[in-house]
């Protein structure tokens, strides 16, 4: 049986985790984003306490 005898796809294995470890992680960190989110407002809303009738 082919399937068992591990030379060429231990080889496969190895150069696509070579692959996937060295070069997409470059491409990866390299991407920009076209809309970088901004907050609208910094300043932060003050909430108004509840007036509780049984307290």
């Amino acid at each position: 049986m082919p399937q068992l005898n591990p030379h060429p796809w231990f080889i496969i294995l190895v150069f696509s985790w070579v692959i996937f470890l060295s070069i997409l992680p470059k491409k990866v960190t390299h991407h920009l984003f076209n809309d970088n989110p901004t907050p609208k407002s910094v300043k932060k809303t003050k909430s108004k306490s509840w007036n509780w009738p049984w307290t």
